[in-house]
C-alpha cells in the first residue's frame, strides 16, 4: 500500500516555534531474526522504563509510551505506566502488535505482521482489545496510536476515528516495507497533517531527513537508493545523499545532531524522535548488546537534548501538540 502525502499540512502558530516528541515503542522481547510468534516472547527490559523516567524528567520531557498487549499484561509495565499517566509525567498511547494480540484468527507470518493487512473486522478487534485492556489496566483510554511495523493499512484510519482515535504516529517517511507486504511511506515527508475526511485524525510523522550536497535532489533519487542497497550504501559514505532517522537505535549523535540542523533549516517545526523499549536492557535489541553500548545510549540522549537545547527547540506533550494543531 502506497501512502500519499495528504493536502493537508499543519500550518503552526507563531507561539508553537520549534518542538521535539519522545516516542518508545513499549514492546516484549523477541528475537529480531527469527519466524514472528505468538509466544515466547519475555518483558525482562521493563523495569529499565522507570529508569529511562527519571532520566526523561531530569531533562524536561514528557515520554510518549506506545504499548502492546504482552506490556499491558506485565503487572510491573502496567503498575509504572499507571503512576505516570496519574502524574502527567507521561503519555501512554496503543501499539498494535497483531501476531501477540488477540484475539488469534490469522496465520502468523510477515504478511499479517502488518495490523493493516488484517481484515477490517480482524484489525478492529485487535485495536479495540488492546485499547480496552489498556484502560482497564492502566486507567486511562488512549486516544494515540502506532501500528506495530508501521503496518497501517486502508481501514486503519477510519477504524482509529470510528473509536475516538485523535492521533496517529504510524508512518516512518522515507521508507518503503512493500517489499515485505507493508506500506510504501517513500512520498510522505516528516510534516504533520490532518487526515482527509470531516472527522479530524492527526497524522504525526516520526522524523526522516535527508543530509548530503544531494539532498535537494532526494525526490528523484530516494526510491533508486530505496530499491539498491549498494547506490543507498554509496550515497551514505560518500555523503552525497544519506537519509537520518531520528533514532538512537543506528544513528549517532553527530549524525542526529547534523539531521536536526538540516530539519530546522528546511522549517520543520516539529522532531518526532522514536526507539524500541527492548533497547534499555542489553542484549535485547540489535543496537544495544552490551552495557557499554547502553551507556552510550543515554549519552546519545545527553548529547542530542543538549543540542536542541541549544536550538531553542523545546519538549512538547501530546496535549499541547493536539491542542496547537487545532489552533493552526
Amino acid at each position: 500500500m502506497k501512502i500519499e502525502q495528504p493536502d493537508r499540512p499543519i500550518v503552526w502558530p507563531d507561539d508553537f516555534g520549534r518542538r521535539f516528541l519522545v516516542s518508545v515503542d513499549t514492546e516484549e522481547e523477541f528475537d529480531w531474526d527469527a519466524p514472528f510468534q505468538s509466544a515466547g516472547h519475555t518483558t525482562l527490559s521493563v523495569p529499565e522504563l522507570r529508569t529511562f523516567q527519571q532520566f526523561a524528567q531530569s531533562l524536561g520531557f514528557k515520554p510518549v509510551y506506545f504499548i502492546d498487549y504482552a506490556i499491558v499484561q506485565d503487572d510491573d509495565a502496567a503498575a509504572f505506566l499507571k503512576a505516570v499517566a496519574e502524574a502527567k509525567t507521561a503519555t501512554v498511547g496503543v501499539h498494535l502488535h497483531p501476531w501477540i494480540n488477540p484475539p488469534f484468527q490469522e496465520k502468523v507470518n510477515v504478511h499479517n505482521s502488518f495490523a493493516g493487512n488484517l481484515p477490517v473486522e480482524l484489525e478492529e478487534e485487535k485495536l479495540v482489545t488492546l485499547r480496552d485492556a489498556i484502560r482497564d489496566r492502566v486507567g486511562v483510554t488512549p486516544t494515540i496510536y502506532r501500528a506495530g511495523r508501521y503496518g497501517i493499512g486502508p481501514h486503519t484510519t477510519a477504524l482509529l476515528i470510528k473509536h475516538g482515535f485523535v492521533v496517529d504516529s504510524s508512518i516512518r517517511p522515507r521508507f518503503d516495507y512493500s517489499g515485505q507486504g507493508g506500506p510504501d511511506f517513500m512520498a510522505v515527508g516528516s510534516e504533520p497533517f490532518w487526515w482527509p475526511g470531516k472527522d479530524r485524525l492527526l497524522e504525526v510523522p516520526l522524523t526522516t531527513v535527508y543530509s548530503g550536497l544531494l539532498r535537494k535532489q532526494a525526490g528523484l533519487l530516494a526510491g533508486i537508493m530505496e530499491k539498491y542497497p549498494l547506490v543507498n550504501a554509496v550515497g551514505s559514505r560518500s555523503k552525497m545523499l544519506e537519509r537520518i532517522p531520528l533514532t538512537p537505535e543506528g544513528i549517532s549523535a553527530r549524525e542526529t545532531k547534523e539531521a536536526i540542523d538540516v530539519a530546522l533549516d528546511d522549517d520543520l517545526r516539529l522532531l518526532v524522535f522514536s526507539f524500541h523499549s527492548p533497547s534499555l536492557a542489553p542484549g535485547h535489541t540489535p543496537y544495544v548488546r552490551t552495557q557499554a553500548e547502553l551507556d552510550g545510549f543515554y549519552d546519545w540522549w545527553r548529547e542530542v537534548i543538549a543540542h536542541l537545547e541549544a536550538r531553542n527547540v523545546k519538549p512538547v506533550d501530546i496535549d499541547e501538540l493536539v491542542k496547537a494543531a487545532s489552533r493552526a
